[in-house]
């Protein structure tokens, strides 16, 4: 890479220097968070620190970060499609002599990616930098040729970045049905604590036990596993052993698991048995509570909001049971329930299809990087 850029690094602006005017500038962190396709059209911190000697961008350069959770996280390429953005002191920038940065941020997250997390050094912080890069080998065609493809590729992240409003909409669209039938409900109101049969948190075997784990064949749920409405798969299992070695417990079909602990507010219907790590509660709702309307009902404002008034803090942010079985909820008779649940329910089967050529656009995304860039 040496052969076609020139190699350096940005200059220190922290967080606490950033202000809501200014000059606009790009952490290092905010690759991560603020900007999903391989280009940067735009910019939203600003700083207003005086120092002559930070470095600027000029359009076409491509910044990837100094440092990282692993090897693979740190390869992540972004295009400065603007000039004069100050660019912060952990982002290797790459100034390329007659190349497209577009095209080279597609190439450097595709295949490349691998060759620059073999390069990278580092355990729990992972580091990379210029002299890292110097010796990365890229494909480089003519550079009318290197505009086509950028092209091609940045059309599919405008088709991905659409998808992901069309599924946001719906997404706030089901939240607002939602809180507007939760709260239209004109019914008695009744403690959480009297809407199941039983609730409890998981609990996780001692981790240094591999008979505990060795060919478990009980599914373990975790926080990031409650991602969807309906549980339909996980990672990890563990064995008979472990459940009865630990206050872990058999969470029922047709059960709702909600997370109370570090990560609040997660929510997923059991479609198979499971048990869970400690942080989250499975709860067996009664006979005379429908799974779909207490789901949608622990989903809505009124319900976070209630969650959010009896957190306790400490070491981990923690929503105990026994404050949540005290939040009065408006529970009508199960056959307004199941009308209630009826909506938002078609809205999820929209959601789902939606998010389904969502995950067939970044495959094929995947595909055409990986074919273009061997």
């Amino acid at each position: 890479m040496s052969d076609i850029a020139d190699l350096s690094k940005g200059i220190g602006i922290s967080k606490d220097q950033l202000t809501a005017d200014g000059e606009p500038c790009i952490l290092y962190g905010e690759l991560y968070t603020k900007y999903k396709s391989e280009t940067i059209k735009e910019v939203i911190s600003k700083t207003n620190i005086d120092n002559t000697k930070l470095v600027k961008s000029k359009a076409n350069d491509v910044i990837i970060p100094c440092s990282g959770e692993t090897a693979e996280e740190i390869a992540t390429a972004r295009c400065v499609l603007k000039d004069d953005i100050l660019l912060g002191g952990d982002l290797n920038i790459i100034r390329l002599h007659g190349y497209d940065g577009s095209f080279m941020s597609y190439q450097l997250n595709g295949k490349r990616k691998y060759d620059i997390a073999k390069v990278a050094q580092g355990v729990s912080v992972v580091h990379l930098y210029g002299e890292h890069l110097k010796n990365i080998k890229t494909i480089n065609p003519s550079l009318n040729e290197q505009k086509k493809i950028a092209n091609l590729l940045s059309l599919l992240d405008e088709r991905i970045s659409t998808q992901n409003k069309i599924i946001e909409d719906l997404k706030k669209l089901k939240s607002a049905i939602i809180d507007y039938a939760i709260g239209s409900l004109d019914t008695n109101f009744m403690k959480f604590g009297s809407v199941y049969e039983t609730a409890r948190e998981g609990g996780t075997p001692t981790t240094s036990n591999t008979s505990f784990y060795d060919n478990g064949k009980i599914p373990f749920i975790k926080i990031g596993d409650l991602k969807q409405k309906y549980l339909i798969e996980n990672k990890d299992f563990i064995t008979e052993l472990g459940l009865q070695k630990s206050s872990a417990w058999l969470v029922p079909t047709h059960s709702i698991l909600f997370s109370n602990g570090a990560t609040i507010g997660e929510i997923t219907i059991t479609t198979y048995p499971v048990c869970t790590k400690q942080g989250i509660l499975g709860i067996v709702p009664k006979a005379n509570i429908d799974v779909e309307f207490l789901y949608y009902f622990m989903s809505s404002s009124y319900f976070k909001k209630a969650v959010s008034r009896i957190i306790t803090e400490g070491t981990m942010k923690t929503a105990y049971l026994r404050d949540i079985d005290n939040i009065l909820c408006p529970i009508p008779t199960k056959e307004k329930q199941l009308k209630i649940a009826k909506v938002p329910s078609a809205l999820n089967l929209k959601i789902d299809s939606e998010q389904s050529i969502l995950r067939l656009l970044y495959a094929q995304k995947r595909y055409l990087l990986h074919q273009m860039f061997r």
